[in-house]
């Protein structure tokens, strides 16, 4: 089914729910989620280029719509999803999602950043500590945006783990990210969105998604929802596909 990229299969059930990670991160994020999967579902944790076990895969650029290209290839044979998308994967399922067939869209705390209203000099900013040294962008990005609910161990872990994707292909991924818009998405998409969020997501973010996507909030957790708590993560994830079937 998937012959492109890797992936974790978990489940048996009619619907199936494709796992996007974020930016450095990879499908073992979501493992407290195929370790217990939502009754009627298939899960399908997907590494994408770049990242994780297709850190080495090559991409002629380093963007979010290539990401997500690369992710509709590989879902060639897969009906209708739902695209649910942590942080920068929310991005690339929104762009997926003008590109195949989708039940809905479900992003994970994808605004924290509030894309599509940032400056350059701003996005200038938040990418230059990156491009002067990598791991310590990584380190700084992990101490202010996982919360406390991820013991202390579990951050060291989580650090390891985005530090060692390749820069040079997380660099320009990041740059293009910081300049991506989903306002275009917004305008095509006919199915529903919806979106998990913790603590962090802003009033500018949260006032420009509020006419297209409807906000299931998870109180006490910061930028990792499904890592830091995810009993509740499922909690708010059951509710948001109780709401599809009532659709």
């Amino acid at each position: 089914m998937i012959s492109t990229l890797p992936i974790t299969d978990a489940g048996d059930g009619p619907l199936t729910l494709v796992l996007i990670h974020g930016w450095t991160c990879h499908r073992g994020h979501w493992q407290a989620l195929l370790d217990n999967v939502p009754a009627g579902t298939r899960l399908l944790a997907v590494d994408l280029p770049g990242h994780g076990e297709a850190r080495d895969a090559l991409l002629s650029q380093w963007t979010v719509r290539a990401q997500a290209q690369a992710l509709v290839e590989a879902l060639k044979a897969v009906e209708a999803p739902v695209l649910v998308g942590h942080s920068m994967g929310g991005a690339v399922a929104l762009e997926a999602a003008r590109l195949m067939p989708v039940k809905a869209v479900v992003l994970v705390d994808t605004f924290v950043i509030p894309y599509g209203d940032l400056d350059e000099d701003t996005a200038r900013q938040i990418e230059a500590p990156f491009q002067q040294d990598f791991a310590a962008g990584i380190a700084n990005l992990v101490a202010n945006n996982a919360g406390p609910g991820l013991s202390g161990e579990s951050k060291k872990i989580l650090e390891a783990d985005m530090a060692s994707a390749p820069g040079e292909a997380m660099l320009p991924l990041w740059s293009d990210l910081l300049r991506w818009s989903p306002e275009a998405a917004f305008a095509e998409l006919t199915c529903p969105i919806h979106a998990i969020n913790g603590d962090l997501v802003g009033d500018a973010a949260r006032a420009r998604c509020a006419p297209h996507v409807r906000e299931w909030l998870q109180p006490g957790t910061w930028h990792f929802p499904q890592l830091e708590q995810p009993a509740e993560f499922q909690e708010r994830l059951n509710a948001v596909l109780t709401a599809l079937e009532r659709k």
